[in-house]
């Protein structure tokens, strides 16, 4: 049985804009255009075979603290992530506009 959480610190280049990301261990997706890769089961364990796009489409502010809702473009899996505090926040309150 693996953690719920796993802390992997990985840099990575973003599939979907191509910026050069900096990873911090909780680096789920891009700052900058705010797409990730279903490559998780349980966040940082690495342990999903999909590998597909991860689309932000939702997203939800409660108590001072912003959630992404994210949908694998490949096998269509939906999750919540917290958004970091170095993410694009423009780009977090259109993503309703641009569904």
């Amino acid at each position: 049985m693996t953690k719920k959480f796993q802390r992997t610190t990985e840099d990575f280049v973003c599939e979907f804009c191509g910026r050069k990301i900096k990873g911090n261990g909780y680096t789920d997706h891009c700052p900058y255009c705010l797409w990730g890769k279903h490559v998780d089961v349980n966040p940082g364990d690495r342990a999903a075979t999909c590998g597909g796009a991860m689309k932000p489409i939702d997203f939800e502010e409660k108590a001072m603290r912003v959630r992404i809702k994210y949908k694998c473009q490949e096998c269509k899996h939906t999750f919540w992530v917290k958004a970091a505090p170095n993410d694009d926040y423009e780009k977090i309150i259109n993503i309703k506009v641009n569904l």
